[in-house]
């Protein structure tokens, strides 16, 4: 045999009788009367502390089935944190309009179910109102291609604002035009007068505004960049212009 393990033997067999020792010394104190009673509390006690560490472990463990629970709770608010951004920076910037062609259908089928009802019954002719014709926004895939040097650091966005307010002069300007004479008042009636003198041969039946039209009806600043977004909407062919008498019209395509 190695003297190592020689010597772990020796140890362990010390190391029982040691332990042996302890037990019976703690044996005889037990079995002393005056220290009977200390002894007795302090197993009480160690019940105690036993039952209060059993305690504490159910709590820690409860404690840390809500900890992960408000960590699902944080990760679920964060996601919908990030949707609700999401859809706040791209609310769309208009509601879609009913087409042309589903304004001519709904007056042609009213128009039917009038003759159909009241087949006896004869109408005088009216004089039919053209529908103001207005400047359809663009759309994300017309601004993807549009050239880089023409939308520089213009947004989809800032275009689409400015087609807002284009409209906001025509619906303007067409509805005076469109008003009968006699109930205008005196501002109402220069301004009609003034569209008039605006008409050419070239934009007769057309739905067009010059830039006093612009100032007139909306705060939009005829500036540069202005220049550049009408660049813009004469290369998605929204609108063209018109030259002639020192004045720049400029028509709804």
């Amino acid at each position: 045999m190695a003297s190592s393990d020689l010597e772990d033997l020796c140890f362990h067999i010390n190391t029982k009788i040691s332990t042996i020792k302890k037990t019976l010394q703690l044996r005889n104190i037990g079995q002393e009367a005056s220290l009977k009673s200390t002894l007795c509390k302090i197993g009480n006690e160690m019940a105690l502390l036993h039952d209060l560490l059993n305690q504490m472990e159910a709590e820690i463990q409860q404690q840390e089935k809500l900890n992960n629970l408000l960590k699902e709770l944080q990760k679920s608010a964060e996601r919908e944190q990030n949707e609700a951004q999401h859809l706040r920076e791209n609310i769309p910037p208009h509601l879609p309009k009913p087409t042309q062609s589903c304004i001519t259908g709904l007056i042609v089928k009213r128009e039917e179910l009038t003759k159909v009802v009241e087949p006896e019954r004869v109408k005088k002719p009216t004089k039919e109102t053209r529908p103001i014709k207005e400047v359809p926004l663009i759309t994300a895939e017309e601004f993807e291609s549009v050239p880089a040097y023409m939308k520089g650091r213009l947004t989809y966005e800032q275009i689409n604002a400015v087609v807002q307010d284009l409209n906001k002069a025509v619906l303007g300007k067409y509805k005076i035009v469109h008003q009968p004479l006699k109930s205008m008042n005196a501002a109402a009636r220069n301004l009609y007068h003034r569209f008039l003198e605006d008409e050419t041969k070239d934009t007769k039946g057309e739905f067009f505004i010059v830039e006093a039209d612009i100032k007139e009806f909306t705060q939009l600043k005829v500036d540069k960049r202005f220049h550049s977004i009408l660049n813009i909407l004469r290369h998605c062919q929204r609108v063209r212009e018109v030259r002639g008498s020192r004045l720049i019209r400029y028509v709804i395509c």
